[in-house]
């Protein structure tokens, strides 16, 4: 499911509720709350955090492919399309 805005889902279960939320980013989550208060204060703070979810995964997504290029560039890697050099 592609998600472009931000949404969320409550389901009763067992436990409580079933809470399912996508950032404006379309970053997914699932967790458990006990009341509908904790489930609601969960989604807002998702939602508060997403800049800051948004920021830490393209810095690692840059590191990654850093290291990549070094990689190339030593030669450690021989092109194998499952990585395992």
């Amino acid at each position: 499911m592609s998600k472009s805005k931000r949404d969320y889902a409550l389901t009763p279960c067992d436990y409580g509720f079933k809470v399912e939320v996508w950032d404006r980013y379309g970053k997914y989550v699932c967790v458990y709350e006990k009341t509908v208060g904790d489930a609601s204060k969960f989604i807002v703070d998702y939602w508060d955090k997403a800049d800051e979810r948004k920021e830490a995964d393209d810095a690692m997504h840059k590191a990654i492919q850093q290291m990549i290029k070094l990689d190339k560039e030593a030669g450690i890697v021989s092109g194998n399309r499952d990585g395992l050099d």
